[in-house]
């Protein structure tokens, strides 16, 4: 396993080789999601893109998930530690991922200009990145740009599942985190809370100017395309592409029209 510190915290990354020339693909994974999490069901999609558009790719956990080291007193009271946020996450979690934490983990991947592919979560993540840093290009599936209704029934119904020993989730998750509670509940609680209600990160949306391609499935239990289009309102030079007989996650449920869509968006940059 290869990992990278950032202010004493070790990250789980993997790189995905590739030619020197053109900007990498780093890949930000969704609010469940690892490393190891982007090969599913005999797939690696992320490396599949990497072989379709010619170019390196690097994966990471964030912290708290995979074999990254874990967020301290998950579930505790919310409070600093040093450079890292510990405790339950606050509504600007994301924001703290995408301007705190990923520019000091690009810079050390050699990746200061990347195309961001980021999943949900990671989704937002990267549009949050991308309205203040310097990327070649921006790829948002299923992102998360303010909260909906649909999407806090999805997440309740998973807290229920989690915490039930006949769903059998818990231990499917636990095959890819070393800390599967760390994992979820740093995720489930914050979304939960009645403080995330407001987060709405629209306006940011506005100050993307890299080329942008917003992916949704329509069959999205956890999001509607009214997402997509709040954020081409904002950022009206954005692509979108809307994927039929699709739910939350495109590279697993059509991956070959996803890595279509990505390969022909990224067909003439560098």
């Amino acid at each position: 396993m290869n990992r990278i510190n950032i202010a004493g915290v070790g990250l789980e990354v993997a790189h995905i080789p590739g030619p020197a020339g053109p900007a990498p693909l780093v890949f930000l994974h969704e609010g469940l999601g690892s490393v190891a999490m982007w090969r599913q069901r005999g797939q690696h999609w992320p490396a599949s893109l990497c072989s379709a558009t010619g170019r390196q790719g690097w994966l990471f956990s964030r912290r708290g998930y995979g074999q990254s080291d874990p967020v301290a007193d998950v579930r505790g009271e919310p409070r600093w530690q040093g450079a890292w946020h510990v405790g339950r996450h606050e509504p600007d979690y994301m924001h703290h991922e995408a301007w705190g934490v990923l520019p000091q983990l690009l810079e050390k991947m050699g990746a200061t200009r990347p195309v961001l592919v980021g999943h949900s979560d990671g989704a937002t993540i990267a549009l949050l990145h991308a309205s203040r840093h310097p990327v070649a290009a921006c790829v948002a599936i299923a992102p998360h740009v303010f909260v909906e209704d649909i999407s806090l029934r999805a997440i309740e119904q998973a807290k229920v599942a989690y915490e039930s020993a006949e769903s059998g989730m818990r231990e499917r998750l636990g095959r890819y985190h070393a800390d599967v509670d760390n994992a979820f509940w740093q995720w489930n609680d914050v979304w939960l809370s009645p403080a995330f209600r407001t987060f709405d990160m629209r306006g940011e949306c506005g100050l993307i100017t890299a080329p942008l391609l917003l992916v949704q499935g329509e069959e999205d239990e956890y999001g509607t395309m009214e997402q997509l289009r709040a954020i081409s309102r904002a950022a009206v030079h954005a692509q979108c592409v809307a994927l039929p007989r699709c739910g939350h996650s495109p590279h697993r449920d059509q991956p070959e029209a996803l890595t279509t869509a990505v390969t022909e968006f990224l067909a003439d940059m560098a």
